[in-house]
């Protein structure tokens, strides 16, 4: 069974004013530690006139970098580091563009500034499980398959297509510790009338919040 772990399910932005400095936030998923640095570098190009570009990323089996670029040692890179492990999320790049706006905010008030800006972000991106999950294949009465249907969803599977003949082929992905579970379910509620196997699998990313 792969180990689960969690990503950031889409990218993230968000903004946020503390007396007069502006800070922006993006969060993106990244699979290596180019990607996370191109996307840094692209930040820094496209906010080049801002004060500070202070980035993070973490690296499944990885490494782990920050950089407060700037700012007082400890304020920004790694509180924004602490929002992605306390959230559990890896495979990840932050980058929070500061514009200064001429208030002192003391390196309690910078913390805060830039945590905040990098776990809004991540709320927008939200979070996806990455985990391997069995293909299986039912084929089943037209009476029975919203039944199908039904008993996979509440093994937190998804149903991914069906195919309609004489009888109905219900093709879904079940957590792979699920898949002998749910094949004894539907054969349970369908009287044995059912024809359940499994097809194949395959590791995946599916949005959890």
């Amino acid at each position: 069974m792969t180990p689960e772990y969690r990503i950031p399910a889409a990218a993230g932005e968000s903004e946020y004013d503390e007396k007069r400095s502006r800070f922006l936030g993006h969060v993106r998923p990244v699979s290596t530690e180019d990607e996370a640095r191109a996307f840094i570098a692209e930040m820094k190009k496209k906010y080049y006139d801002a004060r500070h570009n202070c980035w993070c990323y973490l690296i499944k089996d990885g490494p782990e970098r920050y950089s407060d670029d700037g700012e007082p040692q400890g304020t920004a890179g790694i509180p924004m580091l602490e929002v992605f492990r306390r959230e559990g999320i890896t495979n990840a790049v932050c980058v929070v563009t500061r514009y200064f706006g001429g208030v002192l905010l003391g390196a309690g008030g910078l913390l805060r500034a830039y945590t905040r800006a990098a776990k809004d972000a991540l709320e927008e991106a939200g979070a996806a499980e990455v985990r391997r999950w069995s293909e299986v294949s039912v084929t089943c009465a037209y009476s029975l398959a919203e039944r199908v249907k039904q008993e996979c969803a509440a093994m937190d599977g998804m149903v991914s297509d069906a195919e309609y003949a004489e009888g109905v082929t219900v093709k879904a992905l079940l957590p792979e510790e699920q898949a002998e579970k749910f094949a004894m379910r539907v054969r349970d509620v369908t009287a044995g009338s059912a024809v359940c196997a499994v097809t194949g699998g395959e590791d995946r990313a599916v949005r959890i919040k």
